[in-house]
């Protein structure tokens, strides 16, 4: 795995990677990997937060694996599982051949049985190189999943009843994001290295648009971002985060436009909004019209 010396180091690495970092995100990213400790990332969908881990992963050149969160997510989906169809084979021919009880159960409960899910896979490293692994909107989970994560996170292991306890050799790489939607249990904030990520600034989001859609008319760049980030300051059910943004800037580029009138951004709304009741607030407000003056001022 590549050694960063410095934050600015991380920061240089992140922008060749196409991704703006602030200092602070940025020293939070050196300290998590220098001192091996987990990132919490937390705010608004939309900010960034989930793209740490893919960039992460392609700066240091390691597999990225990542277990998505969802209600109703157990250690069968995201630790382990075991392979029962071949147990029950393995099991019968056990039978024919007369093998005695004690010696039938450590044989189907064997290494070899067992299906790794994204947490273990995680930790088994089969390639020697220790991953990115990206544990994605864990507030999405049941409060019960968070347990599971607790002795991973701490000691980057992971404890089988049947098999025993299975150790990284080479601890991987741990970042947690979290929409919000719900507050996590201090025992897992406690064992990671915490960061808020805000939206962008007007300068940082006109930079990575900039940066991500190359070739758009500069006035256009500008234009965006003025509405996006107006957009952001309405009261909407879900504001458009960065990849919106981006969606906007590849939308109006390939409609070949200069320019953004008020007919133009009420026939994108729907890049940027995805919510009618939203679309409709920002209309009935005149809020595009507003937009298509500021555009033009």
């Amino acid at each position: 795995m590549k050694n960063f010396n410095s934050i600015e180091t991380i920061q240089s690495e992140l922008f060749e990677h196409q991704y703006v970092a602030q200092r602070d995100l940025a020293t939070s990213i050196f300290l998590s990997l220098n001192l091996n400790k987990p990132l919490f990332l937390e705010g608004e969908a939309g900010v960034g937060k989930t793209e740490v881990g893919k960039v992460l992963a392609s700066i240091l050149g390691v597999p990225l694996i990542r277990l998505q969160c969802y209600e109703g997510l157990d250690v069968h989906n995201a630790v382990y599982e075991w392979d029962y169809p071949r147990q029950i084979l393995h099991l019968r021919m056990l039978e024919a051949n007369k093998i005695s009880t004690k010696e039938m159960e450590e044989a189907i409960y064997s290494r070899k049985f067992l299906l790794s899910r994204p947490l273990m896979q995680a930790i088994e490293n089969q390639d020697n190189r220790a991953p990115v692994l990206l544990i994605d909107e864990i507030d999405r989970a049941d409060e019960e999943f968070e347990s599971f994560l607790l002795e991973l996170l701490s000691e980057y292991q992971i404890t089988i009843p049947e098999i025993g306890t299975i150790k990284a050799e080479i601890p991987p790489v741990v970042v947690i994001t979290s929409n919000r939607t719900r507050e996590v249990h201090d025992a897992l904030k406690r064992r990671c290295l915490y960061q808020w990520i805000e939206y962008p600034s007007f300068e940082t989001e006109f930079q990575i648009l900039n940066l991500k859609v190359p070739g758009l008319d500069q006035q256009l760049s500008h234009q965006i971002v003025t509405n996006v980030q107006r957009l952001r300051e309405a009261d909407l059910f879900k504001a458009p985060g960065i990849a919106e943004t981006l969606d906007w800037g590849r939308a109006v580029q390939s409609m070949d436009m200069k320019t953004l009138d008020e007919e133009t951004i009420n026939a994108t709304l729907g890049v940027v909004l995805k919510y009618q009741d939203d679309i409709l607030q920002v209309q009935e407000h005149r809020i595009t019209q507003h937009m298509d003056e500021q555009s033009h001022s």
